[in-house]
């Protein structure tokens, strides 16, 4: 098969060709027919996380069943499967409960093992972690729900718990910035979303956003989420810095919840 290799830490990548991959005891081979490329590999690729040379980084994928291994109960070849990035072993109980981001045999693809910038790849414990592709919807979509959507979705309905008829403002319009719109348009709620670049605010307000701000220099854009709101029910800081933490927090209510 055709991957894209890593051989060094902060080096290029190239084309090689390797040999198929075997499915695992439990687990399955996935033919990648979409994946997408996260920030999360970049800093894999920049040396921020353990992982061995040579490699094949990419954990946001969708695909189709190639092959099965001993003991797959849930899955046959053919099967449209899409996987999230934490995958469990399915035998803690942490998976049991549906925690497997905290499982302490937890393996992702494209950080513990080779990943999908390939056009197979492994993946364990397939009854556990595989998720099933509805035929509407495509490859391109589904590659996109196991990391930047899954972290969205989970955001804002088990931590923040974000109901219908409230507001929400979003701090940073990338990938899980915009997929928290979707999702927060999806509940019923109103959204506010802040970014540095007018391209990223006309997506968010493509995708459902009733109020884009432009950060400038100088500015506060919470100042204008209070003005133009009163402040929101729900505010998410989808960046992750010091000054877009501080943003978020001033963008929500007195009584706010802030994630």
């Amino acid at each position: 098969m055709r991957v894209l290799m890593m051989d060094e830490i902060a080096g290029p990548l190239a084309v090689r060709e390797t040999g198929d991959p075997v499915p695992p005891d439990g687990g399955v081979v996935v033919r990648v027919m979409a994946t997408g490329l996260c920030r999360s590999d970049w800093h894999a690729w920049a040396g921020h996380d353990d992982i061995a040379l040579p490699h094949v980084p990419g954990h946001e994928l969708a695909g189709i069943v190639d092959a099965v291994g001993a003991g797959v109960t849930r899955w046959s070849v053919g099967d449209r499967v899409t996987v999230p990035f934490v995958c469990g072993c399915g035998h803690y109980k942490w998976c049991l409960l549906g925690d497997a981001q905290v499982c302490p045999h937890q393996q992702q693809p494209g950080f513990t093992h080779w990943g999908s910038f390939a056009e197979l790849v492994s993946l364990h414990a397939a009854d556990t972690n595989l998720v099933a592709i509805p035929d509407g919807v495509g490859f391109e979509a589904a590659a996109a729900l196991g990391c930047r959507f899954a972290t969205a979705y989970r955001a804002l309905t088990a931590r923040a718990r974000l109901r219908a008829g409230e507001s929400v403002t979003v701090v940073g319009a990338g990938g899980v910035g915009l997929s928290c719109v979707q999702v927060a348009v999806a509940l019923g709620a109103s959204v506010a979303v802040i970014d540095r670049t007018e391209r990223s605010l006309e997506l968010a307000a493509s995708l459902g956003a009733t109020l884009t701000i432009l950060a400038t220099p100088g500015s506060d854009p919470a100042d204008d989420v209070q003005r133009l709101t009163g402040g929101t029910h729900v505010a998410v800081d989808a960046v992750g810095s010091e000054q877009t933490c501080a943003t978020a927090i001033h963008s929500r209510r007195r009584r706010g919840r802030h994630v």
